[in-house]
């Protein structure tokens, strides 16, 4: 397994650091359609019906996939062996960092859920500051993996 794991590396890579800007330009992105649905749009009407399609489609077309082939390409590369050096501190920082990005993602997908249903309770200025939280993760994630540290 090993082997064949160390011969596709390149690939599942390559394919890992596509499935992550796909998943974080969705992340950016969703929170903002959730600011403009919430200040703008409110809960009914045929403009609040659209900002819930769009939601909708963004989060399950786009940011769950990309979100599970981030997971199975970064996992096959933890699996690797001789890539992760697990008495550093950085594969802990870059995991912790990474399971909070997929709680950001389920939580995301909640306030989605709630608009579609008509219930949303989260104001415009709350979606701005959480839009905050992938960008910090982002950067733990990327120092961790590229400083080392």
């Amino acid at each position: 397994m090993s082997d064949l794991l160390a011969a596709v590396y390149p690939w599942a890579k390559a394919l890992h650091i596509m499935a992550v800007i796909s998943w974080m330009a969705a992340l950016f992105y969703l929170p903002r359609l959730l600011v403009h649905h919430t200040e703008q749009v409110g809960l009914q009407g045929p403009t609040h019906e659209l900002f819930s399609m769009m939601e909708f489609k963004l989060a399950t077309i786009i940011m769950r996939p990309a979100m599970i082939a981030t997971w199975i390409f970064g996992l096959s590369l933890v699996f690797t062996p001789g890539v992760v050096d697990w008495t550093a501190w950085w594969p802990w920082t870059k995991g912790i960092s990474v399971i909070a990005m997929t709680a950001f993602h389920e939580w995301l997908y909640a306030r989605v859920k709630d608009f579609a249903s008509g219930s949303n309770t989260v104001t415009g200025r709350q979606y701005r500051i959480m839009n905050e939280v992938p960008t910090v993760l982002m950067i733990v994630i990327v120092l961790s993996v590229v400083v080392k540290f």
